[in-house]
């Protein structure tokens, strides 16, 4: 028995198959299949799988299509709650820190941003007159950046260790998204409350409003799930104490807050399980838009 000669002069031999290249990197010689799809893929596309290596098609395919997980009241289920807290805390510092350098409570950016319902002017004992634009006179975005503002290290001090404290324990519970929008409605409402119920040529500012909105819904999630409220109750009730004994406080902020942080957290852990994120997201705007609503009010009625 012989064997036949493989190439060379005279030969039968075949012609050696051109080894595959990677679906992304046509310059690049592969053997590496992926398992889902059997595209050829190279190492820097090999995505390591139960069995084998996947592409990044099928990584991108597969994730798009998995359920991510969800908190008990629909929102993304979160493996690091705090990370909205924290950087609501790092923006809240930032704007501080801006006020500061810029001259404090004398300085334009503070005048910028505190919360003041009727474009107002103040006299000097030297005579000299410095008007100052309110929410009356057009500057409606102080009922939100007045709610980021503060002035002294105490003010702000107290306000984000609040916010360290409760926002994690809401992250985890509603998910980033409805969290922020509770933090950011609640302080919405105070704002509210501060045009209709606070001197009108009085400057407000400070996340006090935001942070009560947070102690309200603890209150409102603890007695849906049959848990006792009494410990955040007595946060508040101290609170509320210092509030209206503590002169330069804003009780109407605080007030405020409190009353739509409960409203919010009733429309996100009442809200039925068929269509829960439509009902959530319709609640919450409804008081977005009412609260917007009565601040367009007062600000026709002060202009």
């Amino acid at each position: 028995m012989t064997t036949p000669p493989v190439g060379g002069a005279g030969g039968t031999g075949s012609v050696p198959e051109a080894p595959p290249t990677c679906y992304r990197h046509t310059d690049r010689e592969t053997w590496i299949r992926c398992q889902r799809c059997s595209r050829p893929i190279c190492p820097d596309c090999m995505n390591s799988a139960a069995v084998g290596f996947h592409c990044p098609t099928c990584v991108k395919e597969g994730s798009r299509t998995t359920r991510q997980a969800r908190t008990p009241y629909g929102g993304t289920r979160v493996t690091n709650p705090g990370v909205t807290s924290i950087s609501l805390i790092v923006l809240n510092v930032l704007v501080w820190a801006g006020v500061v350098a810029s001259g404090g409570r004398d300085g334009s950016f503070f005048e910028q941003l505190a919360l003041l319902p009727q474009t107002t002017s103040y006299v000097f004992g030297d005579g000299t007159t410095l008007t100052v634009e309110g929410v009356s006179g057009g500057a409606f975005w102080q009922v939100l950046t007045s709610a980021f503002t503060h002035l002294s290290l105490t003010h702000i001090g107290f306000n984000m260790l609040a916010l360290w404290f409760l926002g994690p324990q809401l992250e985890m519970v509603l998910g980033r998204v409805r969290f922020l929008a509770l933090y950011l409605l609640s302080g919405l409402a105070g704002s509210a409350a501060v045009m209709w119920f606070s001197n009108a040529n009085g400057q407000t500012i400070g996340a006090s409003g935001a942070v009560f909105g947070l102690m309200g819904a603890l209150v409102v999630i603890a007695l849906k799930v049959g848990s006792s409220p009494q410990q955040i109750v007595l946060w508040i009730g101290i609170n509320l104490l210092i509030t209206f004994t503590v002169p330069g406080i804003s009780w109407q902020g605080h007030l405020g807050g409190l009353v739509g942080g409960v409203l919010l957290a009733a429309v996100l852990v009442f809200a039925p399980r068929q269509r829960r994120a439509l009902y959530q997201w319709a609640g919450m705007a409804t008081i977005g838009v009412l609260s917007l609503g009565l601040i367009l009010l007062r600000a026709a009625q002060l202009s």
